[in-house]
């Protein structure tokens, strides 16, 4: 059974920056996703299983970098510049599959999510 837990959310302002982590009990292409309330879950970045590829979304491009550290089977998102439409349950998920996949039907495993709140 494939665990992710996501840490790292929490209540920030505008501006500020937040790095989310998500812990595997194995090796995966890995995603981040959001979901807005009242919002479908959306695509945030991924990185690829050797962490040579990544690719963001347009909104996130810029301000957010993903990166694995393999020998800890984490995966972090650092987040800078948070607006309050960065608003979310952020949800990391694996996928067995190489490459650097975007769809949500392409990842395997979720993870139950963390909040990330940001005032203005």
């Amino acid at each position: 059974q494939v665990q992710l837990q996501e840490s790292g959310g929490g209540l920030v302002q505008a501006g500020d920056s937040l790095r989310l982590s998500c812990a595997a009990s194995g090796r995966y292409t890995m995603g981040w996703f959001r979901q807005a309330p009242g919002k479908e879950r959306e695509f945030v970045a991924v990185i690829s299983w050797s962490g040579t590829m990544t690719m963001y979304a347009d909104s996130s491009k810029g301000r957010a970098t993903i990166s694995r550290d393999n020998a800890k089977n984490t995966v972090y998102l650092q987040m800078n510049s948070l607006k309050p439409e960065d608003t979310a349950v952020y949800y990391c998920a694996a996928a067995t599959r190489r490459g650097i996949p975007r769809r949500m039907s392409e990842y395997d495993y979720w993870g139950q999510g963390t909040q990330v709140t940001v005032s203005s």
